[in-house]
């Protein structure tokens, strides 16, 4: 059984200094996709860079202190892959494509929405540009798994709020519409594979304490391609999990 974890923790660094990685050593999953890294590279220690019995890659923003994704793996890719090819979008340092012999694994950030018009025509932008990617992946019969913080809550069971939030980017019919896309382009979104009761959550506001009052959104995911769902034998939230506005999430691979 593989166990793959999702985390978008608003700063690697910052995580860093909080546990010293004690989580992920402790609960040893196969791969760690992180989003949110805040740091390139040569701004990280030796230690914030490497977890022992891993691999580690790194795709950063051309401005620092924003953005960016990382990966631990136990196994070696056959292949990585930085960026969507699209300059626009891969200058945020926003996406990693992992290539194994059974399986394409992304980790990504997908853009904000809420900042403008303009930050929302660019999260739309890169949305297409993402689902044209994976859509061509599966048509030619790969299984991909699709993970990361996608700044989109799906359905009104996804957020604790959803009728104040519907004039919200993030609950926006527009990017609610593309997840619908997405699903339909082959894949399934893993959570409710196992799971459909309400308050599950992955995001809580830090400014409004939400995360006591467990009013959240469900904005993290792993989506998995409908031709190895049947391999997915569970997903999991782990909302006790501590260290930044989102917790990890988690699914395992038979």
């Amino acid at each position: 059984m593989k166990k793959i974890i999702s985390w978008n923790v608003n700063g690697i660094r910052a995580i860093y200094r909080k546990s010293k990685y004690q989580w992920f050593q402790e609960y040893q999953p196969d791969i760690i996709c992180i989003q949110e890294t805040k740091a390139h590279p040569e701004q990280l220690s030796e230690r914030e860079k490497k977890l022992d019995g891993y691999h580690s890659y790194f795709e950063s923003a051309q401005r620092k202190g924003y953005s960016g994704v990382m990966v631990f793996t136990k196994q070696k890719p056959v292949e990585v892959v930085h960026g969507v090819g699209d300059e626009r979008f891969d200058e945020e340092g926003r996406t990693l494509q992992l290539i194994y012999d059974d399986f394409i694994l992304f980790n990504v950030y997908f853009p904000n929405g809420k900042a403008s018009k303009e930050r929302l025509d660019y999260k739309m932008a890169f949305y297409n540009t993402f689902l044209n990617k994976t859509k061509s992946l599966i048509d030619n019969g790969h299984r991909v798994i699709v993970c990361g913080d996608v700044n989109t809550a799906h359905k009104e069971i996804d957020l604790a709020r959803p009728k104040e939030n519907s004039d919200t980017s993030g609950f926006l019919p527009i990017e609610r519409e593309w997840i619908d896309l997405f699903l339909e382009s082959g894949f399934n979104d893993s959570l409710r594979m196992f799971h459909q009761e309400p308050e599950l959550y992955t995001w809580w506001d830090y400014k409004t304490k939400a995360r006591e009052r467990n009013v959240g959104w469900r904005i993290d995911y792993f989506f998995v391609s409908q031709n190895m769902s049947d391999r997915i034998k569970n997903a999991t939230i782990h909302s006790q999990v501590m260290g930044s506005d989102h917790c990890p999430i988690e699914i395992e691979i038979d």
